[in-house]
């Protein structure tokens, strides 16, 4: 007969397992930020800001821009709308601004960027961890596209993991058609 002496340490023992619900969100946004983070491998900062078709998109400002989503609906999950800007008061400039954050600008690096990924992802996989209710609502910040005026943090992360997922198709054909490198297939 053999016994398994498995040694936790006090950091093991004083974080609970993630089960359930919770951990398959962890699960989910594991899964679409690693597609994401995968259309980068082996690019240099100049290659993580080229733009390969028509759109302005380039992988390095996908990715600055999935950052900034990440880090801007995990915030309203905590804070509410006064998280994000009253869209509908913004100006053309205001939006031309917020298009930054879809290009690599002089002196950022894609491991910046990277970087910044992983920090705005460990904030959201502790919320998720920690939030006592994930039926817990906040109001939506106005914006013309919002049909719904609340949403519950389940529904924050539901549109988190959307976003993402639709950014790493993007992400997949940029990649493409920079040097012919599939995420998948």
């Amino acid at each position: 007969m053999t016994t398994d002496k498995t040694t936790t340490t006090p950091e093991q023992s004083a974080t609970p397992a993630v089960t359930g619900e919770r951990a398959d969100w962890l699960q989910a946004l594991a899964k679409q930020r690693h597609f994401l983070r995968f259309t980068t491998n082996g690019l240099t900062d100049e290659q993580a800001g080229l733009r390969t078709t028509a759109s302005e998109l380039c992988l390095g400002g996908l990715v600055k821009h999935v950052t900034s989503v990440e880090r801007g609906w995990a915030e309203f999950i905590v804070k509410g709308a006064s998280a994000m800007p009253d869209f509908t008061a913004m100006t053309e400039e205001d939006f031309a601004r917020r298009l930054e954050e879809f290009r690599m600008l002089p002196g950022e690096t894609l491991a910046g960027v990277l970087a910044a990924y992983e920090e705005a992802a460990r904030f959201t996989d502790d919320l998720v961890v920690s939030l006592p209710d994930l039926d817990a609502v906040q109001e939506l910040p106005k914006a013309p596209w919002f049909t719904d005026t609340r949403w519950s943090a389940r529904r924050v992360l539901m549109h988190i993991v959307a976003e993402t997922a639709q950014h790493c198709g993007h992400a997949d054909i940029i990649r493409e058609s920079l040097d012919g490198a599939k995420t998948m297939g």
